[in-house]
């Protein structure tokens, strides 16, 4: 997959997670911007380590 697709991909991710947050009452509009490069590092590593496990239920 092209970076910067992917890339674009996982801000939207994020973004839409960050809206839902939102919408709960999680978090409010104004901590938005501190709040989007936790999410967004969490939905990376979350989605890093299923291609490792992926990668290794494929060795087994």
């Amino acid at each position: 997959m092209d970076m910067d697709k992917e890339n674009k991909e996982l801000r939207q991710i994020t973004k839409e997670i960050a809206v839902k947050f939102i919408e709960m009452g999680k978090i409010t509009p104004s901590s938005f911007p501190q709040l989007f490069p936790v999410i967004y590092s969490v939905v990376v590593n979350t989605l890093q380590q299923k291609e490792v496990k992926k990668s290794q239920e494929g060795e087994e």
